[in-house]
């Protein structure tokens, strides 16, 4: 309907015009219904006629007839009694003139070149009808060509005249033939057809007129009445809710998105637009990111002939060099260009929901989806999309997952590129080796699948390159310049390799030190924060959490007081909205700090206390933050200087790449002219942190051998369970590709590759995971493994090797007496098994606990083997003879603050009840969030545990919020916290349909503490998610309707 639009537009302002200069008429007895409201000559509206007819509505907006003539169904009627009288008048002729304009009188000629000017209005304007324009019809400031066609006519205007053109096109390719009665009864059919009136009721009975028969009143219905259904039905046509504008940008769009994906498939050295994507792209960067140009390193990396010819790339930058920017293209050239999926892998939650937090825009704006898989959240296998491609965005544990959901649904080639994020982590403990397992599978299964790797520390690259089949690339450059010192009593020295014992003088400190300050800050630190704050960021790290929180308190009392002025005001507003989030309580500690412009980070607050804190950060009303090693390895903070309280982590000295991850942070691009960095080190220190900063950085080796159940026995199982590698010799052949076949010259003499395979495989085959013959000394390589029920449950559910067993007794046992009074018994069967050895129950809270618990709650641990006298011996300080399994007791212990806290929702209360920390209870509630899911999929594999699968679904969805029901919705978006989900449902934004259809200008201006570009971020993100649910519920109708191919007797 785009072509018709502006002849229509140009024929309605000729009536217009000639209606403007009839003199006004008065209605007829026969006037439609539709001709209510009328100007007088003075230009004011006349009073509104009593209709003679009552059977319709004014529907169509003040417009009477198609044309805007006078009475268009009245003339009708009158010309077609005429009509009627003269029985042998020309039928063709009659035909003509009910499908032109009555009045103007327009014969065949004068349609024919209405309908060519209709089908050339989009490129110009006839000189006639130009000479009408005014200037302001030529030219519209807000719109694009075309965008007023829809805002002018209603749409019953617009199908009706699209439905002419159609009709006179094919008249006008009929035969000499039309001179028949059949005609006249075909137009009619049309006409009132439920096939042009899209909404309108079937009208019953036949109105189909026998060939040969007279036009008789008595047996014809009237083409008035037909031509009132057809408007009628056409006005409950809904109008298009995208405008013209926005499917003129997308066809641009889409365009732009043909031609690159068919540079990109060229061997052209044309990048395009913007890389091989749409110029919009480029818009959407400088837009969201503030980015008008790339850094020369990442031109140079995004046009290497390795990435052209689809090879395989690691590459390694300083941190904040602009790794992720880079990889951020690629991805978009997969989605966008070769529609492909992609997955991101990314080391922690907190990342990976930052990460879906930023993406949902480019997503809404260009077309893809973005899918978080991460804590409870992720479908397996993903949902089969078929219009649009996905983007999926994972930690390690969830990524694996995904690949063997894929593998096992032979939908691996559909992911045309895994992206990984801190590639060094594949030699830290078990997440290094399911992130191992992971790419080794991705490898073998796929020869279709990119992989791009990155990392700031990476070393041995040799090895990875060659376990990834890769090409590297590596530079050394920072967006702000970085220089590394080291402090000694108060004297400040530059790290320089080139100095004889790698550091050179370069000041003394000259802050003046009391006898009591000195006492209170023998480390200077002071000296060193009041050099940069308030006017620029600091960050110190700190080696455990509550070194972190006595060096803000520390400061913060020797700090000059005056230091307290700037930005008062929002320094209160942050306070008050981290006593609304811990509802009514806030930490001391920071609420003695915060109006100094100072806060500690750490695992011991809640996520929504980190949250506000970064947001804080981030927006200058904090000026030094006092952080743990995790805040390196997560958010990127910036800051003018960064402080190393200690050389260490915990109790183990630093390591190079965490020293290198901590002072990455100092330098903020943009802001800064240079960053630095200040390790404090004692006397006797001086030689390790020598070596420290001159070493290289560490090898990273692999951590299937080390991690056992985790390593290289869960890699062995899910490779017989995906029939990726069934017998011995395929599974050796397999193993050579892994990080651990490409260093397996490491490994000690006494025992090879095979030999810890075949080890491997016999321990599975006794704990009842797999099914095969391997006896004797000669193993038979042919011989086919095959995996138990159980081994496809616990390789499904992502369960450790080690606790497998445990965990099928417990459920077992469940069965014989599941207690569903409450949901404690079920808590107790989702409390994941690593956390149960660092609890450290306080026996009074225990028993206090237990006597407040109903009789039916209490015989659950007596179900699990807890009974009511130990605990109470316990708390007495009795001597206890009958031992109990401590891991069951810790458990059970755990159970009971889960289950207080699903009660209160209230992370401050129950973290006081059970004299934890915040971030500890926290950390439990997330944790069981995740092993639930993992629970749940475990017992979808195992028919016996069927009555599980209902409970624990909604066990899941209840831990991975812990809110009340009314905020789900909108904490299912990503970024939004349970604080914010208050704000917004108090807002009235109660759904997620609300979310997406907010102005963010009003949320800014609604929300407290809410800034644009997070406004944007919400409602970007809002759409995303409604936009994926959307797509899924359609890809179910799709499945539901699409005929099978195998129907019993069909041809």
């Amino acid at each position: 309907m785009a072509e018709p639009g502006p002849a229509v537009r140009r024929r309605s302002r000729s009536a217009s015009a000639r209606k403007r200069s009839r003199a006004p008429t008065q209605p007829c007895a026969a006037a439609s219904p539709l001709a209510r409201k009328r100007l007088s000559p003075g230009g004011e509206e006349a009073p509104a006629e009593s209709p003679c007819n009552n059977d319709s509505e004014d529907m169509f907006g003040g417009h009477d007839s198609f044309y805007e003539d006078d009475s268009l169904l009245a003339q009708i009627d009158d010309m077609e009694q005429a009509n009627l009288q003269d029985k042998h008048m020309d039928i063709k002729a009659a035909g003509e003139f009910t499908l032109g304009n009555p009045q103007s009188g327009i014969d065949r000629r004068k349609q024919s070149d209405f309908s060519a000017s209709e089908n050339a209005a989009v490129h110009k304007v006839e000189k006639a009808d130009s000479s009408q324009m005014t200037e302001n019809d030529l030219v519209d400031s807000n719109e694009e060509p075309g965008d007023f066609i829809l805002d002018d006519l209603p749409s019953s205007q617009l199908l009706y005249l699209d439905k002419m053109d159609e009709l006179s096109s094919a008249s006008r390719k009929s035969a000499v033939t039309a001179r028949s009665n059949n005609c006249v009864n075909s137009c009619l059919g049309k006409i009132s057809s439920p096939s042009f009136c899209h909404d309108a009721e079937p009208r019953e009975g036949n109105t189909e007129v026998p060939t040969g028969s007279k036009c008789d009143s008595s047996k014809i219905e009237s083409l008035k009445d037909h031509l009132k259904s057809a408007m009628t039905g056409n006005a409950k046509a809904q109008t298009p809710l995208v405008s013209k504008t926005k499917q003129l940008k997308d066809a641009v769009l889409s365009e732009e998105i043909c031609v690159a994906r068919k540079a990109i498939e060229s061997s052209s050295d044309d990048i395009g637009p913007f890389y091989g994507l749409p110029s919009k792209v480029k818009d959407l960067l400088k837009q969201f990111r503030g980015i008008e140009a790339l850094y020369e390193w990442q031109h140079d990396c995004l046009t290497l002939k390795s990435l052209q010819q689809r090879k395989n790339l690691i590459y390694s930058l300083p941190t904040s060099g602009g790794k992720t920017l880079v990889a951020e293209v690629l991805i978009l050239q997969e989605l966008l260009c070769r529609q492909k999926d992609v997955l991101m892998i990314l080391p922690y939650v907190a990342i990976v929901q930052e990460k879906v937090w930023g993406l949902s825009s480019f997503g809404v704006e260009l077309g893809f989806l973005v899918e978080e898989y991460a804590g409870s959240k992720g479908r397996f296998p993903p949902i089969k999309r078929r219009m649009k491609s996905s983007l999926y965005i994972a930690t390690i544990e969830k990524g694996h997952a995904l690949v063997n959901s894929l593998i096992e649904a032979g939908r691996i080639d559909h992911l045309g590129l895994v992206v990984v994020d801190e590639l060094h982590m594949l030699g830290e403990g078990s997440r290094g080796a399911t992130l191992e397992m992971t790419l080794a599978k991705i490898l073998y299964t796929s020869k279709n699948t990119q992989i791009i790797g990155m990392s700031a520390t990476l070393n041995n690259v040799g090895d990875l390159q060659k376990f990834l089949q890769a090409d590297y690339y590596t530079n050394n450059f920072r967006p702000v310049e970085l220089k590394e010192y080291i402090k000694i009593r108060d004297t400040i020295y530059e790290v320089d390799s080139k100095a004889e014992n790698g550091f050179s003088f370069s000041r003394v400190l000259s802050f003046k030190y009391s006898s009591d300050l000195e006492k209170a800050d023998p480390d200077h630190v002071i000296a060193l924060v009041t050099e940069v704050i308030p006017k620029y960021s600091c960050l110190i790290f700190c080696p455990t959490k509550q070194n972190c929180e006595n060096v803000a308190s520390m400061v913060c009392k020797y700090l000059n007081k005056e230091l307290s002025a700037p930005k008062e005001k929002e320094k209160q507003e942050l306070i008050k909205n981290l006593r609304t989030i811990g509802n009514g309580s806030i930490c001391p500690v920071l609420k003695h700090t915060i109006p100094f412009g100072i806060a500690y980070h750490h695992s011991g607050l809640t996520n929504d206390e980190r949250k506000i804190i970064e947001e804080a950060y981030s927006a200058g009303v904090l000026c030094l933050l006092a952080c743990t090693a995790t805040l390196a390895a997560g958010v990127n903070l910036p800051a003018r200087r960064v402080i190393l309280r200690a050389p260490y982590v915990a109790r183990e000295f630093l390591k190079k790449n965490q020293y290198k991850q901590m002072i990455g942070r100092a330098g903020r691009a943009g802001i800064d002219n240079a960053g630095e960095s200040i390790l404090i080190v004692q006397e006797k220190e001086k030689q390790l942190v020598r070596d420290l900063v001159n070493s290289p950085l560490e090898n990273c080796y692999s951590s299937l051998l080390p991690e056992l159940t985790k390593g290289v026995q869960s890699l062995l199982l899910s490779l017989v369970g995906l029939k990726i590698a069934v017998t011995l010799e395929e599974i050796y052949s397999f193993m050579c590709h892994t990080l651990l076949g490409v260093q397996q010259h490491l490994l000690p003499k006494e025992k090879s590759l095979l030999d810890i395979i075949k080890e491997g495989v016999e321990n599975l085959i006794e704990n009842g995971l797999l099914k095969g013959k391997m006896s004797g000394k000669d193993h038979n390589s042919q011989s086919i493994l095959t995996i138990t029920q159980l081994g496809k449950a616990t390789y499904k559910g992502s369960i450790d090797l080690a606790y497998c067993s445990a965990l099928y007794r417990e459920l077992k046992k469940g069965l014989e007496g599941l207690v569903l009074e409450s949901n404690l018994h079920l808590l107790y069967l989702t409390i994941p098994y690593d956390m149960i050895y660092s609890c450290n129950p306080d026996w009074m809270i225990y028993l206090r606990q237990f006597n407040q618990l109903s009789a039916a709650e209490q015989k659950v641990a007596d179900i699990v083997g807890v009974p009511e006298s130990f605990i109470t011996k316990k708390a007495s300080g009795q001597a206890i003879r009958k031992n109990v399994d401590s891991a069951i007791v810790n458990r059970l212990y755990l159970s009971f603050v889960l289950y207080t806290l699903l009660r209160e929702t209230n992370v401050w209360s129950v973290s006081e009840k059970f004299n934890m920390s915040r971030g500890y209870v926290q950390s439990l509630l997330t944790s069981a969030a995740s092993f639930a899911s993992c629970v749940l999929r475990f017992c979808e594999e195992l028919e016996e545990f069927w009555v599980y699968k209902a409970l624990l679904t909604e066990l899941t969805k209840q831990l991975t919020y812990c809110v009340k029901t009314e905020l789900i919705p909108l904490m299912e978006v990503a970024g939004v916290l349970e604080a914010r989900a208050k704000q917004l449902y108090s807002a009235g934004y109660k759904t997620l349909a609300h979310l997406a259809n907010a102005n963010p200008e009003t949320l800014v201006k609604m929300i407290e503490h809410l800034s644009r570009r997070q406004a944007r971020q919400i409602v970007s993100s809002a759409k995303m998610l409604l936009s994926e649910k959307a797509e899924a519920l359609q890809e179910e109708v799709d499945e539901l309707l699409r005929m099978p191919t195998d129907i019993p007797g069909a041809c």
